[in-house]
């Protein structure tokens, strides 16, 4: 019904979004900036956000960027894994044979992370998604796996990504080492009530229609009900456009707006 009132060639807030049609919100392009001064530091980094945020999006998108002649990326998303697991990850994404035993196992990754970087001129990038539910040993290895020639030489970058509540713990005096290998952090807020606007056009444009389908106070009341989150704007809005089609309404106003938060209370 949407698509038919409004001439739309595509659900204009799906989540399907490919990498060169992400909104440039302001602290997305930051974010973006920051991460490949991070890629040439060779170091470790932080990124935290609230859920919806666009944070993994963002890291993603930078990582599917990389050419593979240059570097060579690992993506993990751990549910709660052991040291062993993630090595075993790090195996498999290195394309080796995992060992048994965890402490050839743990040589195993840094004799890769060697051969890849100093024999094939490659750059290890391990991005690891979801980082607030690694366990504290997890996090000692981690730092283990970058300290390479008495902490003279960066060989491999990690991008943690992870929740608001993973830069609480890592306050924490346990965390002081792992704390002090981090050379980049970021927080992602979300977007900001000046660009709700030109976000809703574009991704308008993006489903073939170039004219605003949202009023300027249903732009407002989608900012103040999503507080910024990308992920729940997207939905409150595709909910707000169907009901203005299903009203026969020229634009979404604010008074579908408010439906559509009732109907996704």
């Amino acid at each position: 019904m949407m698509k038919q009132a409004f001439g739309l060639t595509r659900d204009p807030f799906d989540r399907d979004v490919e990498p060169d049609d992400l909104f440039e919100a302001d602290g997305l392009r930051e974010l973006a900036a920051r991460l490949r001064y991070l890629l040439e530091l060779q170091g470790m980094g932080l990124v935290t956000g609230e859920v919806g945020s666009g944070k993994t999006t963002a890291v993603r998108r930078l990582v599917e960027g990389l050419h593979p002649g240059t570097h060579k990326a690992i993506y993990v998303c751990p549910s709660s894994v052991t040291t062993r697991d993630l090595y075993r990850h790090l195996a498999v994404g290195f394309e080796v044979e995992p060992e048994n035993n965890r402490v050839r196992l743990f040589n195993q990754i840094r004799s890769e992370i060697e051969r890849l970087a100093l024999t094939k001129k490659l750059r290890p990038v391990l991005v690891i998604d979801e980082a607030q539910l690694l366990r504290n040993d997890v996090l000692d290895d981690l730092r283990l796996l970058t300290n390479y020639r008495m902490d003279s030489k960066n060989l491999l970058t990690i991008i943690l990504v992870g929740q608001t509540e993973f830069r609480r713990k890592l306050a924490f005096a346990a965390h002081e080492a792992f704390s002090q290998r981090l050379v980049m952090r970021y927080h992602l807020d979300g977007i900001k009530r000046s660009e709700v606007q030109t976000f809703l056009a574009h991704q308008c444009r993006r489903a073939g229609v170039h004219q605003p389908l949202f009023t300027e106070p249903a732009a407002n009341a989608l900012f103040e009900a999503s507080k910024g989150s990308l992920r729940l704007l997207n939905l409150l809005a595709r909910s707000a456009l169907t009901a203005a089609a299903f009203d026969k309404a020229p634009q979404a106003d604010i008074d579908q707006v408010r439906r559509a938060v009732t109907d996704n209370d």
